[in-house]
């Protein structure tokens, strides 16, 4: 069996659980502390990519960073190359699908914490991103561990997206869902069932942790 794709697969999807809690945990503490106008269509947008299906979404993707595109344009004349059909793009499509995780699960593990705890670090003295670093958030790391465990697991095993925006290209863009795909067309059953195996045991221990983190989690 070739591990290239399992190995690639890893790859991308620790680049897009690192990008997804960059940009989760501002988006998730912004949802739980702040009340604007707005906010609602704010949590639809970063949510959306749960319900919807993997075709549309790529299709989104490939409106707004496709090579007719600004940002597609600004990016190929920086980088020199188009971001779909790259590992780029895989790691843009493992984004997209690891994010909403990311959001709900920050969101809800920031809402959770004693807010009297935060208020009596005001009353102390501390502005509200000290509070905020110092007290809100080491009592969810939980939560946010678990959801990032949840966004490598989500990225491990997107396929759709993927095949939309990065392509099935072996040695380049081909992850072990699409080798998984490809193996079953050309009736390599083997090779398969192996790469399925594999992946099953990592997902079913990330998410035996994730249970164990919320369990112990909502038990202090």
């Amino acid at each position: 069996m070739d591990l290239a794709p399992l190995l690639l697969s890893f790859e991308v999807a620790a680049l897009a659980t690192i990008i997804a809690a960059l940009i989760g945990i501002g988006v998730g503490a912004v949802l739980a502390n702040f009340r604007f106008v707005g906010r609602d269509v704010v949590d639809v947008f970063f949510t959306a990519p749960i319900v919807m299906p993997p075709t549309v979404l790529g299709y989104y993707v490939l409106v707004v960073l496709g090579r007719k595109s600004l940002i597609g344009h600004a990016y190929e004349a920086v980088f020199g190359s188009s971001i779909v059909f790259t590992r780029a793009g895989a790691v843009v499509a493992a984004v997209i699908g690891a994010m909403p995780l990311v959001v709900k699960s920050v969101r809800t593990a920031l809402e959770e914490t004693d807010s009297t705890l935060m208020l009596a670090a005001r009353t102390l003295g501390a502005t509200p991103l000290r509070a905020f670093f110092t007290i809100q958030l080491p009592l969810a790391y939980r939560g946010i561990v678990a959801a990032f465990m949840l966004a490598f697991a989500r990225s491990l095993g997107d396929f759709g997206v993927t095949l939309m925006v990065a392509g099935d290209i072996p040695g380049e863009t081909q992850t072990a869902a699409l080798a998984i795909y490809d193996a079953i067309q050309a009736h390599r059953e083997e090779d398969a069932a192996l790469m399925i195996g594999l992946l099953t045991t990592i997902v079913a221990v990330l998410l035996y942790v994730v249970g164990k983190l919320t369990a112990r989690e909502q038990r202090t």
